[in-house]
């Protein structure tokens, strides 16, 4: 198994850590995790995404989304089928599963919708004010802090 060394980048950053740590977690998990279910990974807007995870087989109520840590985890647990039914050919899994995503800081869910056979999670991206771009005002003339020292000093 791979492990990456994020040593270097520690010497020449200063408050990415955590992004170091992730992207060592993320290609751990990797290779760790199985390709069931599939999903797709959809950019909606500009600060909007949709997970859409192909539960075939499951019902809303065997379906658990959580989230903690900035962690996505959708679990898939399907109620046993006791009604004593012979296949011949079960090409349709329903075994259990677990699937995380990690999700950026001011990601939330917006919500979460199950059908057709899909489950559909939408997140929003929300930037606090005080994160967002602004733009400063530039005032003509000598500023007035730079006016206020001229006349103390005159004084």
């Amino acid at each position: 198994m791979r492990r990456f060394d994020p040593t270097p980048l520690y010497r020449a950053t200063v408050g990415f850590d955590r992004m170091a740590d992730m992207l060592d977690r993320v290609l751990t998990s990797d290779m760790q995790n199985s390709t069931y279910p599939p999903y797709n990974i959809e950019k909606t807007d500009e600060n909007a995404y949709r997970i859409s995870i192909a539960v075939a087989g499951f019902s809303a109520d065997d379906l658990t989304v959580e989230v903690k840590d900035n962690a996505l985890l959708v679990t898939g647990r399907s109620a046993e089928d006791e009604s004593g039914r012979d296949f011949l050919h079960r090409g349709i899994a329903t075994r259990a599963f677990e699937r995380r995503f990690h999700l950026a800081d001011h990601v939330r869910i917006d919500g979460a919708a199950h059908q057709d056979g899909m489950l559909h999670i939408d997140l929003v991206r929300e930037l606090p004010e005080a994160l967002k771009p602004r733009r400063i005002e530039i005032a003509k003339g000598a500023p007035e802090r730079a006016q206020r020292l001229v006349q103390s000093d005159a004084a």
